[in-house]
């Protein structure tokens, strides 16, 4: 899906790590939550609270699970799943646009 309707969007952006990596949060109207953002190059590790569906839409990165010992390259049109109260880690090789779906 290129584009949403019927959205709210918040418009204070969502800041990590001093800049790097940005995102504004949509709100649909059944309660879902989804942030399209951006991420500079460099390494950053994020923890989750719910679990997410991470849709890489241009770039790539290599992605380490919490858990897991090996690195999976991630390019655009690709995704990832990280479980929910977990963490992963990101070495982002370009600038990459992004898609994280919270999932219930």
């Amino acid at each position: 899906m290129s584009e949403f309707k019927n959205v709210t969007v918040l418009r204070e952006a969502n800041i990590y790590f001093n800049g790097a990596v940005a995102s504004h949060s949509i709100l649909f109207s059944d309660g879902t939550k989804k942030t399209l953002g951006v991420m500079q190059p460099g390494e950053y590790t994020f923890n989750t609270g719910a679990a997410e569906l991470m849709e890489i839409l241009g770039g790539e990165l290599d992605l380490q699970l919490a858990g897991e010992t090996v690195w999976r390259k991630i390019c655009a049109g690709q995704s990832f799943e990280v479980a929910a109260n977990s963490s992963f880690t990101m070495k982002v090789q370009s600038v990459t646009d992004y898609c994280c779906s919270f999932l219930e």
